[in-house]
């Protein structure tokens, strides 16, 4: 599993320009351009086109390498409620609360889904 916080922005280049010149690179990107990854030593930075209120929210989301359907099993039993997985442009992911009602995002990738 791989850490990787989710950075929404209503200017996707303009941000990529700015963790760019901290340091990161680009790596995958969506075919219309919302979605850039940007590999780290220590994980990934995904930025997101965003509008209105998600504008600036970062959100904490997982890679995961196995079907979401096991995660959100063993969420279940752990007492937790994951929602039902959905079809993404990357993928499928499904969102849980944790204990303090934040949400936290498990992605599981389609990489022919990218450039």
């Amino acid at each position: 599993m791989r850490v990787m916080p989710i950075r929404y922005s209503s200017d996707v280049a303009a941000m990529t320009r700015f963790y760019e010149a901290l340091g990161l690179r680009v790596g995958s990107t969506s075919r219309p351009g919302g979605w850039i990854e940007m590999p780290a030593e220590g994980g990934m930075l995904a930025i997101h086109r965003a509008s209105g209120e998600d504008v600036g929210r970062c959100e904490l989301a997982f890679e995961v390498g196995e079907p979401l359907e096991d995660v959100a099993e063993r969420l279940r039993a752990a007492g937790f409620a994951p929602e039902p997985p959905v079809d993404e442009g990357f993928g499928h992911s499904l969102r849980v609360q944790d204990p303090d009602g934040v949400w936290v995002q498990l992605n599981l990738y389609d990489r022919d889904l990218y450039t």
